[in-house]
């Protein structure tokens, strides 16, 4: 297959990286790592095994494990060989793991052998030819990546390919798989060394989940296009990352806000050396602005940037630089490099600045549509536009501040209320750890606004009634909750996006 001299793609991204910094250090993982030229040879001979096993272009390939060096030359060896990756939320099982599986259609499975059970009970009903272990096994990933010469291998892919199903978080309704090309994702890691200053000498820590969109597509790839040495956690756990961060003088880090939240409350900050952090990126939900600006006080030499976006953008659409935040904390930034936006009401008419409207997006970045799912493609992609379903606010300097998602604006008796404005009340209090608002239905008001709340440790003593009695003192009456519940804690997916779904059937 000859390819066009003007492609590019994913896995040329690494090849040419490998070809200016073959010696560097590309990715530390556990006990292992490997140098850019010893990670290009991997992605090739396991491209080459994937190949050999009888997959064709254009196939889909699951992966189904946490974070490795492993799943890394997995999704490289999917691109290189013209496959098209399929990213699994690892703590899918039963149904949720079927249904991902076999909507792709994924003909082989690369997987963790500590999940291997779960995915065989549900393998009986999908059609899956191969399951590959991605490590921990003599026909794992691992060992077929540094297994004998490296095969003359010719890559598979073009520009406008599929690279992968990127498929949607799912906190409104059943996951879409966002089909993102080759080119479209390479648009997108130029944005984010742009917008995030993304240098070799930066030394990331990466241990939010690579099958989400921001660990893999924001970080990941973009930090191995510049050379940086890459290091690689399984899962978030903070008492590690403190511990990474002094030992390793990690110099960039990006948590989602459930991660930053209990970070910014944990014993070890007191004890541990975070001088060489430098640059503390953060997305995926809303930051809570109290907790930012407590950070942002407590390590005044760290800059923040707020990535924002969604999964069929790639997902970065807009970054706030850390010279931003002072002025506009609870701003998400401006668009990126290859994002122009509109902001529109119901109708599709521009609203002025200040006037809150759906955001709208047109990009090289974004994907082709839904797979397989061409009435949410029609939905999305209307009037030249992709429809993103946020609702923000825009200013005259073009800086987007979140409302809400247009799902989750509440009708309160007639007046709409954004969950967020009473979710920011709420924060300020010194009790509160965590807080979701929703509308739940009501006879008299439509539906009513209702808080679900996780408090501190220490604050059993708190009652609904004092906490209503506070955020009275801080919002107009009709934003105030009529309900408040207490919980242990709030339902997430992995990647720390909130299921508001779940908490309005309870």
């Amino acid at each position: 297959m000859s390819l066009d001299p003007r492609t590019n793609t994913i896995d040329g991204v690494l090849r040419r990286s490998a070809a200016k910094y073959p010696d560097r250090v590309a990715i530390v993982f556990e006990d292992r790592s490997r140098t850019y030229r010893e990670l290009d040879e991997a992605v090739t001979r396991v491209a080459a095994h994937l190949v050999d096993l009888g997959l064709e272009h254009g196939d889909r390939v699951a992966a189904y494990g946490t974070n490795s060096d492993a799943y890394v030359i997995g999704f490289l060896a999917s691109c290189r060989a013209g496959l098209v990756h399929v990213p699994v939320n690892y703590a899918l099982k039963g149904d949720e793991l079927r249904y991902l599986v076999a909507q792709s259609g994924a003909r082989a499975v690369l997987v963790d052998p500590a999940l291997l059970p779960t995915l065989d009970s549900v393998r009986g009903d999908l059609d899956i030819d191969h399951v590959v272990p991605l490590r921990d096994d003599t026909n794992s990933v691992v060992a077929i990546s540094t297994s004998g010469e490296v095969p003359d291998f010719e890559p598979r892919a073009s520009s406008t390919d599929l690279a992968q199903l990127l498929y949607t978080s799912g906190t409104t309704s059943k996951p879409k798989g966002a089909m993102m090309t080759h080119a479209a994702l390479v648009h997108e890691y130029v944005s984010s060394v742009i917008a995030l200053g993304l240098d070799k000498a930066d030394n990331p820590l990466i241990c939010m989940p690579m099958y989400h969109s921001a660990g893999m597509h924001v970080f990941m790839l973009p930090y191995l296009s510049v050379g940086a040495t890459v290091n690689v956690m399984a899962a978030p756990d903070i008492p590690e990352i403190l511990r990474r961060i002094e030992a390793d003088k990690i110099g960039s880090l990006f948590l989602a806000p459930t991660v930053w939240v209990p970070l910014a409350n944990h014993p070890d900050l007191e004890t541990r050396d975070l001088s060489s952090l430098k640059k503390a990126q953060y997305g995926a939900s809303i930051m809570p602005v109290t907790v930012l600006n407590r950070l942002r006080e407590r390590y005044p030499d760290i800059g923040f940037y707020n990535c924002f976006g969604q999964s069929e953008i790639g997902p970065l659409a807009a970054v706030l630089q850390p010279d931003e935040h002072a002025d506009r904390p609870s701003s998400c930034g401006r668009a990126v490099f290859f994002v122009e936006t509109r902001v529109v009401d119901a109708e599709g008419n521009d609203v002025a600045d200040g006037v809150s409207g759906e955001v709208l997006y047109r990009s090289p970045q974004l994907c082709n549509g839904y797979w397989e799912n061409p009435e949410a493609t029609a939905e999305a992609f209307r009037d030249g536009w992709f429809h993103s379903g946020d609702l923000v606010v825009r200013d005259s300097e073009g800086f987007i501040t979140v409302v809400d998602r247009i799902k989750d604006v509440i009708n309160t008796g007639g007046i709409l209320v954004a969950s967020r404005e009473v979710e920011d009340a709420i924060y300020t209090h010194p009790g509160v750890a965590e807080v979701a608002v929703i509308g739940t239905p009501d006879e008299k008001w439509i539906e009513a606004i209702t808080a679900i709340v996780v408090l501190k440790d220490g604050q059993d003593a708190m009652t609904p009634e004092a906490l209503i009695a506070y955020v009275k003192e801080k919002i107009a009456p009709f934003k105030v909750p009529k309900h408040i519940r207490f919980v242990e804690e709030l339902p997430r997916n992995q990647s720390g996006k909130l299921l508001k779904r779940e908490l309005r059937t309870v």
